[in-house]
């Protein structure tokens, strides 16, 4: 852990000196049609807590995500990231990492929704590895974007498991720095469905996003909180 954090601050300074070109997030479980221009890098902090009971105190698990993302070309590009946890009632540890590109197909409004296609290998030192699989469909009308995400992630080895699952989201920009939205995701597979507010903010060189979704059933956490942070380099 320590060798991948001096890695990427190295990096990071190298690429001070460049121009800024951002991936700024409306949304932090909905993947949008978005894409890194070419030769653009971006670094990322994620910050998620899932409280899987609100009545019971010791319910609150942490996930911390560092990521760093190229632009491969204007339509396609690649992140890695590293990932630390912390479930409820138990210490600090690193969890693995993922790998992950999108590809978006020709310019936004070009066809009647906006399609892209993202992929991604989770390792994960705990579990078995899986490949998530997500198809991306977005539209824009004005200031007002829709997205929807069909996922499948399949876990890889003997008895991997095969789930499905889905992520919507809606915004409006109410500012040019600022989209108010809600979210919504679950598992079509385990029957867990989630809802809440999503809020964007782009101050100038660096965006942020935070997001709340809370149980719609008995089989999904009561309540998952996520902030995203994101620098352009």
């Amino acid at each position: 852990m320590k060798t991948y954090l001096s890695i990427t601050l190295s990096i990071i300074c190298l690429l001070l000196s460049s121009a800024a070109q951002a991936d700024q997030k409306s949304y932090v479980w909905t993947v949008e049609y978005l894409t890194l221009p070419k030769g653009g890098f971006e670094a990322e902090y994620s910050l998620t807590a899932k409280r899987a009971d609100l009545h019971r105190s010791g319910t609150t698990g942490y996930e911390h995500q560092f990521e760093l993302e190229y632009g491969i070309t204007d339509h396609w590009d690649a992140a890695l990231y590293q990932i630390v946890g912390q479930p409820a009632g138990e210490s600090l540890a690193y969890e693995g990492m993922k790998i992950e590109t999108r590809y978006r197909f020709g310019e936004r409004g070009r066809h009647f929704v906006d399609p892209l296609l993202y992929l991604e290998y989770k390792l994960d030192v705990h579990d078995k590895d899986a490949i998530e699989a997500k198809l991306v469909l977005a539209k824009d009308m004005g200031n007002l974007n829709i997205a929807y995400n069909q996922i499948i992630e399949v876990e890889l080895g003997r008895g991997g498991e095969t789930e499905h699952e889905y992520a919507a989201a809606v915004s409006y920009a109410v500012h040019h720095a600022v989209r108010i939205g809600a979210e919504s995701k679950g598992s079509y597979t385990e029957r867990e469905y989630a809802m809440g507010p999503t809020i964007s903010w782009v101050p100038g060189r660096f965006w942020a996003t935070l997001g709340a979704i809370f149980g719609l059933n008995n089989r999904t956490d009561d309540m998952q909180l996520r902030l995203i942070v994101g620098i352009p380099f």
